[in-house]
């Protein structure tokens, strides 16, 4: 996949892009005009204009005739605030299974947020989840029946889960199992649940590194270097995804993807499909 770059720097795009979205929001421009204006580049017309189709040509926001005359396409707008500057509350759960829909519960909540490209200081509880924890899952996660006896329902920490996610992205690593086992919990803890934009990794990681075997979070956190401590507890998993989502939001915007509809129009593109992950992930 081609990654468009600033042609005065190497640095990614997409920055220069909305510059252009904007100058164009107030009318047509040739080529050579827009190089100067917003790009800042000068020299020679040939030079000037391979930097600009360079920039915007295989961006469906931006068209242009056959005389160099460039205009935003039909319905475009400027874009919106980049993938790096939004709110994302990074979410893993441990449950006593794979299914909330049959009735197995979380053992454990954590919730990173990460804000302006920088992680935060977050939520992470121990659960009890009012039933017993099959071997199996004790065994993968260490979190055991004497471990969640004393711990809060989930209704006790209900508030601060959904203090946690507000005004946020919903980000996990398939994102559909936790948000699953989240929004059931909050139905059952307070009779509503957030309606959040969801966000995942694994999708993510498909789509923006393509040509690996695998897409756990064991082989993503390893692609880039990233360290992960206490693997299958919730904090650790959480904080592992929420440094892993940076990584993935950096390469999307150098892709050129600019914004999280951008974002979210290419993941449908790809058309990936969507896996319930079981907790033996």
């Amino acid at each position: 996949m081609s990654r468009p770059r600033d042609p005065r720097t190497g640095a990614p795009a997409p920055g220069l892009r909305r510059r252009v979205a904007a100058l164009l929001q107030s009318g047509p421009f040739h080529t050579l005009e827009l190089a100067e204006r917003a790009l800042g580049l000068r020299g020679p017309p040939a030079a000037l204009s391979s930097a600009v189709f360079s920039l915007l040509g295989d961006d469906a926001r931006f068209q242009v005739d056959a005389r160099g005359i460039w205009s935003l396409a039909p319905g475009a707008g400027i874009p919106g605030p980049a993938l790096s500057t939004l709110s994302y509350a990074v979410v893993d759960v441990e449950t006593t299974g794979g299914a909330w829909r049959r009735g197995d519960r979380v053992t454990e909540v954590a919730v990173v947020p990460v804000t302006g490209g920088v992680i935060r200081d977050g939520l992470g509880t121990l659960v009890n989840p009012g039933r017993r924890i099959p071997p199996k899952i004790q065994g993968l996660t260490g979190i055991t029946d004497p471990m969640v006896a004393g711990a809060p329902p989930f209704e006790g920490v209900a508030p601060q889960v959904e203090a946690a996610l507000h005004g946020r992205i919903f980000v996990a690593h398939n994102v559909q199992f936790d948000w699953g086992f989240i929004r059931t919990e909050l139905l059952n803890a307070l009779g509503a649940a957030p309606e959040l934009p969801l966000l995942c990794t694994v999708r993510l990681g498909r789509f923006l590194i393509p040509g690996l075997r695998r897409y756990n979070l064991d082989a993503l956190t390893r692609h880039f270097g990233i360290p992960v401590h206490q693997r299958h507890r919730a904090y650790g998993d959480a904080l592992a995804t929420a440094r892993l989502l940076l990584h993935l939001l950096q390469e999307a915007e150098a892709q050129g993807i600019a914004d999280l509809p951008a974002l979210e129009a290419a993941l449908q593109r790809r058309s990936a499909p969507r896996s319930v992950r079981s907790p033996l992930r």
